[in-house]
């Protein structure tokens, strides 16, 4: 199951890197869409320091659903997923591996570039950590159940708007609670209780997604 595993990470980091033009349309919305905001509102920090957490938790949320439609939908076309689901490896591997796979292309760049977005929001260095952390800890839980609706949406028409519907409302609490962390560091206060919540949504959505997902891809395939 290991090598399983690392053979399509590893393959589907070569289709992606192959469409160089979708990953970074994905990062240049988040670039894009963060760097609005310094510029129509204006140069007070302390306007811009408020609503720097939520503005970039947005973006990011934004930006990874951008790539959710192409999760399954190339293996879907091609027939590559029928020959997943009849293979012996299970299908929870497989499905773990692709959702690792669209974490790595879509979710940890937006990671890395984050911090030096939110310099434009003059946020203190201690609290440049504090988001980033929060964004490495939520950020795969977008794309864990991001890849619930890509699965449940697979194949229908306008399947895009379907599938916003459908993960939008299970991103609030993430949205709440990783904006919320910046929020409470800056206040003078302890961040961790934020940061356990959110690796218990990690801890949970790792858990149960891989099963809801195989479960839809069966019904989709069907």
């Amino acid at each position: 199951m290991l090598t399983a595993l690392r053979c399509v990470i590893h393959r589907d980091l070569l289709l992606a890197m192959r469409r160089r033009a979708d990953v970074l349309t994905a990062l240049l919305f988040f670039v894009i869409v963060v760097s609005l905001f310094p510029l129509g509102l204006g140069n007070e920090p302390n306007l811009l320091r408020t609503i720097a957490p939520g503005v970039i938790w947005v973006a990011a949320l934004l930006a990874s659903m951008l790539s959710l439609t192409r999760m399954f939908s190339e293996d879907h076309a091609d027939g590559t997923l029928e020959q997943m689901l009849l293979g012996s490896t299970p299908l929870g591997v497989i499905v773990v591996a692709k959702v690792a796979a669209h974490w790595l292309v879509s979710g940890l760049p937006l990671v890395l570039i984050a911090p030096v977005l939110a310099l434009q929001f003059d946020l203190h260095q201690s609290l440049l950590w504090t988001l980033t952390l929060s964004l490495l800890l939520g950020t795969p839980v977008l794309s864990l159940i991001g890849a619930i609706g890509a699965a449940l949406t697979l194949g229908l028409r306008g399947g895009g708007i379907l599938l916003s519907l459908l993960v939008l409302p299970l991103y609030v609490p993430v949205l709440i609670i990783g904006a919320g962390t910046v929020d409470i560091e800056s206040a003078g206060l302890s961040a961790q209780g934020h940061f356990l919540v959110q690796g218990a949504f990690l801890v949970i959505a790792a858990t149960f997604s891989p099963w809801a997902i195989a479960a839809a891809l069966r019904i989709s395939a069907e």
